[in-house]
């Protein structure tokens, strides 16, 4: 388009909204609350047989082995094998559901933010780059899934395994229990300490992620236009700043993430210490037996993994909050144009076209169109010309709803059409493009992609109406032939032909045409004139004419210039007006007369 929107903007989040973000997290399990059920019973039970295994190894120390008694020694020594093969089987089955859970929620994710991004409007799309949707859409859905089955659920498996532990130890020896359950407060208090610092860093992580992906989308997209202009060293230099704020940005969150396991660590150091000279005192007084202190040291060890883990995880989780955070901003973007309450869906349209008193801006105070008022009949055929910026594009975007007015109306056959779904009026609406889309795939998957359901007779008949067929024939597969990624495989000439099939096929009540024989020679602009003559036959018609030869034939040409019509009329009237579609027109053509005549002389 010629008149763009800004770009929009990135949230900005706050820490404050942790909790709700994590809450949310959660929520995104609630379909499959079975797997979730059996997740959390799977990792109960590893807990639990984590710790009882280790109980029963006082009782084999004291009992079996200090005691000399073969028989505790065998009954004890089976237990904890018996232990051991259980817990083995509930670990493999808690890691396969939370896999499992992991895989669902993304999927579940994907198809949310998919289906959400078809219910926006173009206006959306217009503002928002490839980049910032597609990393919204891959890596930060990922990170939802891993900090929804993993993180979360491994944060669930570390508290209750140290609560586990410490209920044993209190049964061994409850003043060297409750030393130890000091030491955890102190560690809490050091997490939130950390929290703010690290999310904050990784949340610029991310920010610099989603331009670093639409830089490289912007490259690859606009390969051409870099090497036709030599600016490789000018975009490696660019590129080159967004990855060191990269790196700086990285560095900062991995160092603090790196520090945070070792203070851990350290306060865990002191907090062992101190137990080891207390139980060795209490063995000395007899409140504690050696097994009970080979126990204790166990679980002190045992209790080390998972607070190590919940640090890990803490720190990990500010990183895929961060990205959910994104996530969850683009799945509560409303659409600009929502459907009203009692919008109906569009069957069929006579083409009866009015535009009431339509004013429309892009940026509050610079206005596109202003009053703008036209009458169009059903089948006329109205061309637009004037002057890049005039308007002509936003009024055929208005027309086809991709925005709508910021005052006055739009009239569909005398109705409102905001009274319409803006699904079903848009079907009854053909756009045909300057440069037309092709999706990957075959020929034959494009002419059909509108019309899924149509017969391979309704498919040729379009494609011969369009013109089309003869040259898709010489194609070396047919209408089997792979286009490529947006048609690259096929010349313009080639893609605008299918685009025409297409539009055909589909069999729009009204059609618009920006420009569609612009970027094509002479000789295939013929070919499709033809291909255009049989889709604008009993159709209403707005084309936007960059080659004025092309709509000598229209009902009526409009002249936009500033968002008004400053003259209207057939060719030939706006000839014999000598005005400004005079100038326009004998000035296009004396190009037209001194570039045929360089070419033949």
């Amino acid at each position: 388009m010629t008149e763009k929107q800004p770009r929009l903007e990135e949230k900005t989040f706050t820490g404050d909204f942790n909790g709700r973000t994590v809450w949310r997290i959660i929520k995104q399990t609630r379909p499959h609350l079975g797997l979730l059920a059996a997740f959390l019973i799977f990792i109960l039970l590893t807990a639990f047989l984590d710790s009882y295994s280790t109980y029963l190894s006082a009782g084999l120390i004291d009992e079996g082995i200090m005691a000399r008694n073969p028989e505790a020694l065998r009954r004890y020594s089976l237990m904890i094998a018996l232990t051991f093969i259980i817990n083995s089987g509930s670990l493999f089955l808690f890691i396969l559901s939370a896999g499992k859970l992991g895989e669902l929620v993304q999927h579940d994710l994907r198809e949310k933010l998919f289906n959400h991004l078809q219910e926006l409007s173009f206006a959306f799309f217009d503002k928002v780059s490839s980049g910032w949707l597609l990393s919204r859409i891959t890596s930060d859905s990922r990170r939802i899934a891993e900090l929804a089955s993993w993180m979360i659920l491994d944060t669930v498996w570390g508290v209750f395994n140290i609560l586990v532990a410490l209920v044993f130890m209190s049964r061994i020896n409850l003043k060297l229990a409750l030393m130890m359950a000091v030491v955890l407060p102190l560690l809490f208090f050091t997490a939130v300490r950390f929290k703010k610092r690290i999310i904050g860093e990784y949340r610029k992580v991310r920010s610099i992620n989603s331009r670093i992906t639409a830089a490289y989308s912007e490259s690859i997209n606009g390969v051409k236009v870099i090497k036709a202009l030599a600016k490789e060293k000018a975009n490696l230099s660019g590129f080159g700043r967004l990855t060191d704020e990269m790196f700086h940005a990285s560095y900062r969150a991995a160092w603090l993430s790196a520090i945070f396991i070792p203070v851990v660590q350290l306060i865990i150091s002191f907090g062992v210490g101190g137990i080891l000279l207390f139980g060795g005192w209490q063995i000395e007084l007899g409140t504690l037996t050696i097994g009970g202190l080979r126990a204790f040291i166990g679980y002190m060890t045992f209790m080390l993994w998972p607070i190590q883990e919940l640090a890990r995880v803490f720190s990990e989780m500010q990183q895929s909050i961060a990205g959910a955070e994104r996530v969850f901003s683009l799945l509560d973007t409303p659409s600009d144009i929502p459907d009203g309450p009692d919008a109906v869906e569009a069957v069929k349209l006579r083409g009866r076209v009015e535009f009431d008193q339509v004013s429309f801006h892009y940026v509050p105070g610079s206005p596109v169109l202003k009053d703008f008022s036209l009458t169009v009949e059903p089948g006329q055929t109205i061309a637009l010309v004037g002057p890049t910026g005039g308007g002509k594009t936003t009024i055929a975007s208005l027309l086809s709803r991709y925005y709508e007015p910021v005052s006055g109306r739009i009239l569909m056959d005398g109705r409102d059409y905001r009274d319409y779904t803006q699904r079903g009026l848009q079907s009854r609406i053909g756009v045909v493009l300057q440069k037309p889309h092709l999706f990957s795939g075959s020929v034959r998957d494009n002419i059909l992609y509108g019309r899924p359901d149509a017969t391979e007779e309704e498919m040729l008949q379009a494609s011969r109406l369009a013109h089309a067929h003869q040259v898709i024939e010489k194609l070396p597969n047919g209408y089997d032939e792979e286009v490529g990624e947006e048609g690259t495989l096929l010349s313009m000439g080639q893609r605008q032909l299918i685009s025409l099939a297409r539009a055909l096929l589909s069999n729009p009540d009204i059609l618009v045409m920006d420009e569609a024989t612009s970027s094509v020679d002479t000789l295939t602009e013929k070919e499709i004139q033809k291909g255009l003559e049989e889709l604008l036959k009993g159709r209403t018609s707005f084309i936007i004419a960059h080659r004025l030869s092309t709509i000598r034939e229209a009902d009526r040409i409009l002249v936009i210039n500033a968002g008004t019509v400053e003259e209207a009329g057939t060719h030939q009237e706006l000839l014999r007006r000598k005005g400004g579609y005079y100038r326009l027109y004998t000035s296009q053509f004396r190009r037209e007369r001194g570039a045929a005549v360089g070419v033949w002389s």
